[in-house]
């Protein structure tokens, strides 16, 4: 197939805005991977939270619930779900041999 040249001022829409935002060559390369399919953007505060419960996770000993809520302004039960997500309590085997989630 033909290599045809893309430029920012070929694109309208929502193409052209997002191509705006993350450059062009990202775009293409965007469209090379994803073209056709939809693809969900997180929220930022959904982000942020990603890199909050993984703080929470590094610094739990075992048994600072309380104290992490506190720090976090969290309930202790939101605590205490983020930790149970796949990751075993200090001392305690992974079921599937390893301890990443």
């Amino acid at each position: 197939m033909r290599s045809i040249k893309i430029t920012l001022n070929d694109l309208y829409g929502e193409q052209r805005a997002l191509a705006e935002v993350i450059g062009i060559d990202a775009y293409l390369q965007l469209v090379q991977i994803y073209g056709g399919t939809s693809i969900y953007v997180a929220k930022m505060d959904k982000l942020q939270n990603i890199k909050r419960n993984q703080e929470i996770i590094d610094k739990f000993n075992g048994y600072n619930y309380a104290q992490l809520a506190r720090e976090y302004r969290l309930s202790d039960r939101t605590i205490r779900g983020i930790l149970s997500i796949g990751r075993p309590l200090p001392g305690q085997m992974a079921l599937w041999g390893d301890d990443k989630f």
